[in-house]
């Protein structure tokens, strides 16, 4: 590591860092330092650092143009650890701290010497927009050693290889008023809504809010700017009803004014989230805002001007210059040459010059410009070139000269002898371009103003723009606007207008802009040097011109052809310029050839802070009924259903031995068919459903009809998608008039409480219906088997007599003490109650049906129990027995579906189709092994010839298979191609170790054909 450097381009006064303290910092292993309040990109142009990094494509060297989210190049790699690495981070709004480490995310073997640089400069003629495509077509074989090369040379930094050690979290919020940007127009909305007593929430990207106001000439009631940025934000901080969020990037915009905020929180102390009272702090939060109304006050970027040379380091924004040497105190050269369009970029000249540096010339493309800042230009002796523009920037690794000339804007040509001026920075001016980022996410088309030469944003409802968002640009009158944007947002939340007297600001006189985009050079934009539009993506003019030729005319088309606006940059500098360039190609104006569509997310946001907590243990969590720990004290073995840890067997100790899986089953399902077995059904998904239009919901959704379901009453039911095929089935119950209680299966529960939601709010959202899950507020016990009865008539109040609580009905009552709802459904085959009760009380409803229950030998058993014993009985499984191309027909449960209901059905179309009535569909059927000790293997593969060459047709596959110990043999559920009409006949299933099982086709009840023992 090398010894730190001075800050040579530090000016001895001014800007807003704290210069009694010194920060250390390095960047690509040198040590430099900076001061508190300083960004990284100030503290490197403090240092004299030209060269922050290498561009995409090209590698040509690459310095600091902007200040702020709209910087193309300095995209830098931070962090001191592996562990810390953060990619793609803008220096310009990082905050320095001490011992910061931030490294170029491309050059090499470094950023001042790339190899890269060579080939670029050598061969940048060969590598036109869409080369990708033409060079490496042929040969086919070579593009897996084509594409490892080229993949090798994209992107823009890289991700770490350990594990993140920050925490990241969620705000779910609700606001009145959400205010985004809180420059001059942004804080004097916040005033003027919070006045009113709204909720008002103010997000701003920066460390300190004020905008533009921070680093701005202008005054306010003759005083500085700041001083009333300051007294605004005194009176927010104090109202109980403003929330200010600051180092806060709107990033997407979203339906019903649904805005996602990335708050970085402690991204400007240290590379890690620092550690205090032993607990480590949130490095970023993403909030989760749904505001009444939105007031976008996000400002305007300025627009460079596009000229050969514009990517040499030392050439930067204007507006930029007027920045690093007002707020941060840093002056990035010491010989300006200002080009300029319109009267702003003047302050930059008079910024220059008030540091103590020499301005060469403001070269304006306008021929007679008059206002008052270039009378005071004029004032201070400054040089200024008339009709003219800066059409070349000299130099390699930094501006050394600007070559300037007379310019014909309407002929696009040069016009006049060029000169040579030396300097080593260039700034230039284009105007400024509306951020309409945000307002394009909500799909509202932006609008084209010739008055300002930029798009505003189209605004959909709820919506406001104000300030530079919205073409507005004198202090005063963004001011006005902003004010009246906070009471507008104010009123229409309902609360009382409350007056705000606006500051008076000096009224400037300023002369108009001229539509200058390209600037023209000796040679023709082809054959000329590279004019970059697209900084960060190599994006030149002549690659625009290229497309254009090519035949792409639609933008979007021109944007994906050449990469314009692709990236971490979304076209905040070049997409304007890239139009405009298109459309003089196309000879077409800039509205007639439009804006390409602006995405989410406005500045890249870590994945860190989009996962939040949802990560490590909390990713995909576990989740345990109320009865959990008593199955583990049991020593139960457990599988995954969903989320859910299900008890899957009970292995017991038999003579010192422990059960194998095989054993405790059988154990297990002869206990249920011989006496009573008791289960966990707890995670069975409840989704409570009310309204008076539930029944006519819950006929649209299932197969079968509800209208005539009476209360008490249950009723199972198939579930399709739209494609007739089965999702879920589930017993639903009749709580009352308009109360249903439906369940599903446990690993659907989450996606059929969505499915049910996505139709009742987009199809059918006439019908008066609400959903609620109560999976987790129910706790299930199925007690099941030939002494059910008996053992729950000793802890209940229920009369359980098989005439007044018959098969599919249900009660309310007392279990054990404790209310309940008691279910008489079976997925065994046998007699079985189902008692629900509160979740609180299911381990001592539990424990109380174990005291009572010794006597019948009541035996607990798991999920591979309850397999067997719904298959022997012919019950399916959805997910098993089906896999997402299965009908109700296919099942043979045909007399589970109602075509003849009054209304159609989810699936009922699609059920009528040719391909859903082909007889030789695979339908669900019976496997009886001819051997009754085989036990199929689940997923085998059914041939009808075990005989027929390789490949073998295949007819169906098995789809459970199980050992019964009631029947004392193996039996399977499969479907087969025509299944159930090949009752009785002979299949083979061919096996990978070359042996073949033979089976025979049969129903699909094996046990208690008639349904005798559950109607009990």
């Amino acid at each position: 590591m090398s010894q730190s450097k001075q800050q040579v381009y530090r000016l001895n006064t001014g800007g807003r860092i704290d210069r009694s303290r010194t920060l250390s910092f390095t960047f690509n292993g040198q040590r430099y330092q900076g001061h508190p309040g300083d960004t990284l990109a100030s503290a490197l142009l403090a240092n004299g650092v030209d060269i922050v990094n290498r561009s995409f494509k090209y590698s040509r060297p690459r310095g600091i143009v902007a200040a702020g989210a709209e910087e193309p190049n300095a995209i830098v790699q931070l962090g001191s650890s592996e562990a810390a690495q953060v990619p793609n981070v803008r220096a310009t709004q990082q905050a320095l701290y001490e011992g910061l480490a931030a490294s170029s995310t491309n050059g090499w073997p470094n950023v001042q010497r790339d190899l890269m640089g060579l080939f670029g400069k050598l061969g940048g003629q060969f590598m036109p927009p869409g080369f990708y495509y033409k060079t490496f077509m042929a040969p086919a074989s070579m593009w897996l050693t084509y594409e490892k090369y080229i993949r090798k040379a994209a992107g823009l930094g890289r991700s770490p290889m350990e594990a993140d050690p920050d925490n990241y979290d969620h705000f779910n919020q609700h606001c009145d008023v959400l205010v985004v940007g809180a420059g001059a127009a942004g804080l004097a909305a916040a005033l003027a809504a919070a006045r009113s007593g709204a909720r008002v929430m103010v997000a701003d990207e920066q460390a300190e809010m004020g905008g533009s106001l921070l680093a701005s000439r202008e005054t306010l009631e003759g005083k500085p700017a700041g001083q009333w940025v300051a007294r605004v934000l005194d009176e927010l901080a104090g109202c109980e009803n403003v929330t200010l969020l600051p180092r806060t990037t709107a990033n997407g915009y979203h339906d019903h004014n649904f805005v996602t905020l990335h708050e970085r929180r402690t991204e400007h102390l240290c590379d890690t989230a620092p550690v205090e009272n032993g607990h480590r702090q949130v490095r970023a939060r993403l909030h989760r805002v749904r505001a009444g109304q939105v007031i976008l006050s996000t400002g305007a970027h300025e627009r460079p001007l596009v000229y050969a040379g514009n990517d040499v380091p030392g050439n930067l924004l204007a507006g930029a210059v007027s920045t690093y040497i007002r707020r941060y105190g840093v002056a990035p050269g010491r010989k300006l040459v200002l080009s300029t369009s319109n009267d702003y970029g003047y302050r930059a000249a008079l910024d220059w010059k008030e540091a103590g540096c020499e301005v060469v010339a403001i070269v304006d493309a306008r021929e007679a410009p008059a206002g008052d800042w270039v009378d005071a230009a004029r004032a201070q002796g400054i040089k200024i070139i008339t009709g003219s523009a800066v059409i070349e920037a000299k130099g390699s690794n930094r501006v050394t000269a600007a070559r300037v000339a007379k310019i014909d804007i309407d002929a696009f040509k040069v016009s006049g002898p060029v000169q040579e001026l030396a300097c080593d920075t260039i700034a230039s001016s284009g105007g400024y371009s509306p951020v309409i980022h945000l307002a394009s996410h909500t799909g509202a088309r932006p609008t084209w103003r010739d008055d300002i030469l930029g798009f505003v944003p189209g605004l959909v409802k709820g919506v406001q723009a104000c300030g530079g968002a919205n073409g507005c640009y004198a202090l005063g009158d963004v001011l006005a606007e902003g004010v009246e944007a906070g009471i507008k947002a104010a009123a229409a939340m309902g609360h009382a207008v409350q007056t705000v007297t606006l500051p008076s600001a000096e009224r400037l006189q300023q002369g108009p802009a001229v539509a200058l985009f390209q600037v023209p050079h000796e040679k023709p934009t082809l054959r000329g040097p590279k004019q970059f539009v697209d900084l960060q993506n190599d994006v030149t003019a002549a690659g625009i011109e290229l497309a254009t030729r090519e035949g792409f005319e639609s933008i979007e088309h021109i944007k994906r052809y050449t990469a314009m606006g692709f990236g971490t940059d979304q076209g905040k500098l070049g997409n304007i310029n890239g139009m405009a360039i298109a459309a003089r190609c196309l000879n077409r104006s800039i509205p007639e050839v439009g804006t390409t569509v602006f995405r989410p997310n406005y500045t890249p946001v870590t994945f860190g802070a989009i996962v939040g907590r949802h990560c490590r243990d909390l990713f995909d969590p576990e989740r345990y009924t109320a009865l959990h720990q008593w199955h583990v004290e049991r020593g139960a073995e457990f599988e995954d259903v969903g989320q859910w840890k299900r008890p899957w067997y009970y292995p017991q100790k038999v003579n010192g031995k422990t059960e194998t899986m095989h054993e405790a089953v059988a154990r297990e399902c002869l206990a249920v068919r011989e006496k009573v077995g008791i289960l966990d059904a707890s995670t069975l998904g409840k989704i409570d459903i009310q309204g008076p239009d539930a029944r006519e919901f819950l006929a649209r959704v299932y197969t079968n009809k509800w209208e005539k379901l009476a209360v008490g009453k249950c009723r199972y039911g198939l579930m399709c998608k739209d494609d007739g095929m089965v999702t879920d089935d589930g017993v639903t119950s009749c709580l009352a008039e308009n109360h249903f209680l439906m369940t599903t299966t446990t690993g659907g529960a989450a996606a059929i409480l969505e499915w049910l939601e996505l139709w009742h709010q987009t199809e059918w959202p006439e019908l008066d219906v609400y959903f609620s899950s109560v999976t987790d507020h129910w706790a299930t016990v199925t007690i099941t088997g030939p002494e059910a009865r008996k053992l729950l008539a000793e802890i209940s109040d229920l009369d359980l007599d098989r005439d007044s609580f018959k098969f599919m009905d249900w009660r309310s009552g007392k279990v054990a003490g404790v209310p309940a709802r008691v279910f008489r459904i079976s997925f065994t085959g046998e007699l079985t109650f189902e008692i629900n009760v509160q979740a609180n009380y299911a381990m001592h409803v539990w424990q109380t049906l174990f005291k009572h229950g010794e006597k019948y030998g009541l035996t607990p058993y798991g999920t591979e129990t309850m397999h067997v014993l719904r298959a022997e009985k012919g019950f399916i499984i959805v997910g098993q027995e089906t896999d997402g191309s299965v009908t109700p027909e296919d099942l043979g449960m045909q007399w589970c579906v109602g075509y003849d209901k009054p209304y159609s059905w989810i699936g009922k179309r699609a059920l009528t189709r040719t391909d859903t009535k082909r007889e030789n569909r695979k339908q669900l059927v019976g496997l009886r092994p001819k051997d009754p000790k085989v036990i199929l293997e689940e997923g085998a593969q059914i041939v009808l010839d075990p005989k027929h060459a390789i490949p073998m047709p295949m007819v169906g596959h098995v789809t459970s298979s199980y050992y019964s110990p009631i029947l004392d043999s193996g039996f399977a559920l499969a479907v087969v191609k025509g299944g159930h009409q090949k009752l009785g006949e002979t299949v083979y299933l061919p096996m990978a170790d070359g042996q073949t099982h033979e089976a025979e086709i049969v129903s699909t009840i094996f046990y208690d054909p008639k349904g005798e023992r559950q109607h009990v």
